[in-house]
């Protein structure tokens, strides 16, 4: 169902890639909904990159934050489920696309946007020799080591860019223009560094005119740059490069930048395409062999305007995609395109200037630059800086897709019925049950492999039953990452008392819908928890389904203990050091998620953190003497603290600027967002002896703020406790560290003392 709304779903467009055409396609959506219609993106990375920036972000004149586009508030503004994976075939029968590392997602309208790579493949060696620069957002981790290569070396330096083109002649010049300013930063000449353009063809720049050839070929003469023309690649080795007419050029950087190559798997997949590989499509931007498809951007061919591939193209794409992915949706016909055949190009050269031509004219100087600063700014703001949309009444879903089937299936949404009758019907569940494959146990006797009344496993000798049950709303829009979280979060009890997970009850509610909406959804939540609970050895042996308002999921778990064995919260002993495993920070980011105040790499790191299992830190805690512990999750880590000290009946100094946080947290915090749950455990303030002496400190709220699926808090003995973080940062636990240390009560109430550089 569509996040606040009453409409259920009754089609699915999925969106492959954040390219330049669907942050235009989200934006509008966003701007103006479709009843009943899903939107769903699914992109490798959180931030967009805008290739018209990237040679500036090169250079050091923009920052990150100013080259992308953050798809993750763009997609809660546009109500658009995002799944951060990566798309590697279709499954056109069936209508799926297939992903690594998660299941496959159902599609009834597809859009693929996900760009380009260099044409090399080809070519011996250039797999495991060089840096390809497209795709841009994989270019940004490669130039990174690139870059610290080039700073650390004293010796001759050569540096190639294979690739003639604006994309070539932009990268070498940004290139050469930011070593030459971290050299100067260092007090060093870049006189070691050289750089040679290298291309096939007869000169550089070719689909340019000879005004604009000829100012960058002077320009590279003032600059040093050595250009090789006539220059085909045939062979990549770690020293250089070998062509085909013999020559050799010795090389110690190389960066690809040649013709624009496609993607393998929309091909294989069978849809059809150009000699080149990239999606055949009409002047609709539909398919030529399937019409429920649609492609722009560099991936994308129109049989009928064949275009170089170019970001100019893509961003001109974006509105008469929406538009015709609109009126296919609702049944109506759709409206050709034509790009344009004439456009305004934009060179950078390095620094802080820029060339700009159209037709047979060009001109250059550092006003170019700034036009196009203007230009390119204008541009990310329109997708960064989102307006609030009013709340509108609802449209009934007839008003926005035309589907007889579906609107004579959702009459039945009229009146749902409660008690029993609200279960999931029997067939949907045995589908979506039959795609899982729970990990056998053989101490499960009745399980899913043997469905009954109730399931059965036996306690060997000399254990303890552990039970556990934790039940809440999804706060994401992925439910295979809700999934996964969930059972994670659950899990953390049972591994902070010391014990095994055994078995697992599952309690669900999905959201009103088609049957095939919901077995989809089903299937997705049911995958992602049994990635964990698989992982950890636990059985899924049954539960409940029912439909409700709102995406629900919870476990009921057993464990397994030895009664010697168990960690409880009252086992914390004087002279202890307290060691907390993960950050904080979850409530208040995901509140600043919901408000669109997020960054997307914030929310990234902390479904990290939350998918991380607690149970090697748990072990490794063990294992460092430790004799009380907990999880920290919805009472903060202050809450779940005091319930530790005060069931040991002791005091604790707690030292508030070695707590962990998460990415992001200082800023929502800062900008007075919170999660609801926050002033309710605010109110255990008055345990702290020195409250108000610390209530200003910008980490004092994140003491709060409750967690999901948050980490471990225990004590161990202050001898072992450096070596228990040692161990626990190999583990994979980076933000684990010592926070505090225990002491016997004294004569006060309060418990608790917080420490500060202030204080």
């Amino acid at each position: 169902m569509n996040a606040d709304q009453a409409v259920p779903v009754v089609k699915d467009l999925v969106l492959i890639g954040g390219g330049h055409s669907h942050v235009t396609v989200l934006k509008k959506f966003g701007m103006r909904p479709m009843p009943g219609v899903r939107l769903t993106l699914i992109s490798r990375d959180t931030h967009a990159p805008y290739s018209g920036m990237l040679p500036g972000y090169i250079a050091g004149h923009y920052g990150f934050d100013d080259a992308h586009i953050d798809l993750v508030p763009l997609c809660r503004f546009a109500d658009a489920r995002f799944f951060h994976a990566e798309a590697t075939g279709l499954d056109l029968t069936n209508k799926q696309v297939l992903c690594r590392d998660r299941p496959p997602v159902a599609y009834d309208v597809l859009s693929v946007n996900v760009g380009s790579t260099p044409a090399v493949s080809h070519i011996p060696g250039s797999d495991r020799v060089g840096v390809p620069v497209k795709p841009i957002d994989g270019f940004r981790r490669h130039w990174k080591a690139l870059r610290t290569r080039c700073l650390e070396r004293t010796q001759t330096t050569r540096i190639g860019v294979i690739g003639g083109g604006a994309g070539g002649v932009e990268l070498l010049l940004s290139v050469q223009y930011r070593l030459r300013r971290l050299l100067a930063e260092q007090n060093r000449s870049a006189d070691h560094l050289t750089y040679t353009l290298i291309t096939d063809g007869a000169d550089i720049l070719p689909t340019h005119n000879r005004r604009v050839r000829t100012a960058f070929r002077k320009l590279f003469a003032r600059r040093g740059v050595e250009v090789r023309t006539n220059c085909s690649i045939s062979r990549a080795t770690d020293g250089g490069v070998e062509c085909r007419d013999g020559t050799r050029l010795e090389l110690d950087e190389i960066l690809w930048v040649t013709t624009a190559g496609a993607a393998a798997w929309p091909g294989e997949s069978g849809l059809a395409t150009d000699a080149q590989g990239f999606i055949a499509v009409r002047d609709t931007l539909q398919s030529v062999s399937h019409p429920d498809v649609f492609a722009a951007g560099d991936i994308a061919a129109v049989e009928r305007h064949p275009r170089p591939k170019s970001g100019v193209f893509a961003v001109r794409q974006g509105s008469p995609l929406e538009r015709n992915l609109r009126r296919y949706l609702g049944g109506r016909g759709l409206r050709a395109f034509r790009p344009q055949k004439k456009f305004l190009s934009l060179i950078s050269t390095g620094d802080r200037g820029a060339v700009a031509s159209r037709s047979v004219w060009a001109v250059q100087g550092a006003w170019v630059w700034k036009w196009k600063d203007r230009i390119d700014r204008r541009f990310i703001r329109k997708y960064n800086r989102l307006p609030d949309m009013p709340a509108e009444d609802v449209v009934q879903p007839s008003a926005g897709v035309a589907d007889s089937h579906a609107l004579q299936e959702l009459s039945s949404f009229a009146m749902r019925c409660g008690g029993c009758g609200a279960k999931v019907g029997s067939t949907l569940l045995d589908r979506a049950l039959a795609r899982l494959a729970p990990v056998d146990r053989k101490d499960v006797l009745v399980g899913l492999h043997a469905p009954d009344d109730a399931a059965v496993a036996r306690v060997p000798e000399g254990y303890v039953l552990v039970h556990t049950v934790d039940f809440f709303r999804a706060f994401i829009d992925d439910p295979f990452i809700f999934g996964q979280i969930a059972a994670t979060h659950a899990l953390g009890d049972i591994f902070a008392m010391g014990a095994e997970p055994q078995t697992a009850l599952a309690l669900v509610t999905l959201p009103y819908g088609l049957e095939q909406k919901m077995e989809d959804q089903l299937g997705q939540l049911m995958a992602g928890a049994l990635d964990v609970l698989n992982a950890e050895g636990t059985a899924l042996v049954g539960g409940h389904t029912s439909e409700g308002s709102e995406l629900a999921l919870g476990f009921a778990v057993n464990g397994l203990a030895r009664p010697e064995a168990l960690l409880k919260k009252s086992g914390l002993q004087p002279g202890q050091t307290l060691i907390l495993t993960k950050a904080l920070g979850t409530g208040a980011l995901f509140a600043a998620d919901m408000r669109r105040k997020a960054k997307g790499r914030w929310i990234e790191a902390a479904l990290a953190s939350m998918r991380r299992s607690n149970r090697a830190a748990a072990a490794c805690l063990r294992d460092h003497g430790a004799t009380a512990m907990t999880d920290v999750t919805g009472f903060g880590l202050l809450g779940h603290l005091l319930e530790m000290v005060n069931a040991s009946t002791m005091d604790v100094m707690l030292e508030l600027d070695r707590v962990p946080l998460l990415p992001g947290a200082l800023d929502a915090t800062g900008q007075a967002i919170f999660s609801s749950l926050q002033p309710k455990n605010m109110l255990l303030r008055t345990v702290i002896r020195n409250a108000e002496s610390v209530a200003s400190h910008p980490r004092y709220a994140l003491l709060f703020d409750p967690q999901t699926a948050g980490g471990l808090l225990a004590g161990v003995p202050a001898e072992s406790a450096d070596a228990c973080v040692q161990e626990l940062h190999t583990l994979c636990y980076k933000d684990a560290v010592t926070v505090g240390t225990i002491s016997a009560r004294g004569k006060e109430i309060e418990s608790i003392t917080v420490l500060t550089k202030e204080v």
